[in-house]
């Protein structure tokens, strides 16, 4: 458990001493990643410090048990063991909650893609209340969001969206969401009353720095086209949608809902370079398989990860077996308490592991 808490502070020392580096100082984009890195490291430097202190302190304390005859500095060394193991306790224990409530990319901001399964339009309806739903769950958060892609039906459902979604921890309560959702109701377009069920699948994904991934420009090919969808005569009529092609792996994204090229650039570089992360984490972890094709599937309903039944009110999240009873609140971002039970069943499933190492 230590190593990897010890792993966290070298690399905060590493940091330290790279952006004492002119050659880093020189470059902004470079030193600010370095310096959100150092500061998403920070918890783990004071106790860490304080466990070693009190560790060498312990040290020195049975060095003198050992070494002394006299009965009374004898008596004062095992005092001040005693003592450097009540704080030795507390500290431990910090460190451990902290290392069961995070992982190295927890902190991370991510984007998320929405695309239907299973029930065609009904399916498309669903995708688009998906994405509305991590919208004002975002809100709720405090979390910034930028919408990056969306194609839409003819009635309104979603053929697909992206989102990009920035705050503190986002990862960390936004990766259970990927998988297959499914939905059971009547849609508005059955005149019998009958239950559809249909599905959309969820992908969500770590955002990359820059210092994670490097991107030569020489590798993209960059080409702008008119915005489609609402938006009046700007989005029609100026050049301000973008799609980029990495050319090594052929890897394409694009993004058109700002008003701005350059706004859409920027958003396009950060799917493209999270796109690029996750290949990158594939290949060195070797932990993986496809993450995106893990995390949306084919939409097929036997693969679903949460149901949504209208009937019943009712949102089962079939990994945890458990249930919320408050669906249009689920629908409008209330996802606190689905949410907190997955990371508490998490939480109780790394105790279990670190009690078999």
């Amino acid at each position: 458990m230590l190593d990897q808490v010890k792993k966290h502070v070298d690399r905060s020392d590493e940091i330290e001493r790279l952006l004492a580096d002119p050659a880093v100082a020189s470059d902004p984009l470079r030193s600010a990643a370095l310096l959100r890195e150092r500061a998403s490291l920070a918890k783990w430097v004071a106790p860490w410090r304080e466990l070693d202190s009190v560790r060498k302190q312990k040290a020195d304390a049975h060095a003198m048990l050992q070494g002394e005859s006299d009965p009374e500095l004898r008596k004062m060394a095992q005092a001040e063991i005693e003592a450097l193991d009540a704080r030795e306790g507390p500290l431990l224990k910090r460190l451990e909650e902290m290392l069961l409530d995070t992982d190295e990319e927890s902190s991370r901001n991510v984007i998320i893609e929405i695309r239907p399964g299973v029930g065609g339009e009904e399916a498309a309806l669903f995708a688009s209340e998906l994405l509305r739903m991590y919208m004002k769950y975002a809100e709720r958060r405090g979390w910034k969001v930028d919408l990056m892609d969306t194609q839409v039906t003819d009635l309104g459902g979603l053929k697909y969206g992206s989102l990009s979604v920035e705050g503190e921890d986002v990862y960390k309560y936004l990766r259970y969401e990927s998988g297959t959702h499914r939905v059971q109701r009547v849609p508005a377009t059955e005149a019998s009353g009958r239950v559809h069920t249909s599905t959309a699948t969820v992908a969500v994904m770590p955002q990359a720095e820059d210092v994670d991934v490097e991107i030569n420009p020489a590798d993209l090919q960059v080409d702008t086209f008119s915005a489609g969808g609402p938006g009046g005569q700007h989005v029609n009529k100026t050049q301000s949608a973008v799609r980029i092609t990495h050319l090594p792996t052929g890897v394409v994204v694009a993004c058109q809902t700002q008003r701005s090229q350059i706004q859409n650039r920027k958003l396009a570089l950060q799917w493209l370079r999270a796109r690029l992360y996750e290949r990158q984490q594939e290949e060195k972890a070797r932990r993986r398989r496809d993450l995106r094709r893990s995390q949306i599937g084919t939409g097929d309903r036997s693969e679903k990860i949460r149901t949504y039944n209208f009937h019943d009110n009712r949102i089962t999240d079939h990994r945890i077996t458990f249930s919320v009873h408050n669906l249009a609140g689920f629908l409008e971002g209330d996802l606190d308490l689905m949410i907190g039970k997955l990371l508490e069943v998490e939480r109780e499933e790394k105790l279990k592991k670190l009690a078999r190492s």
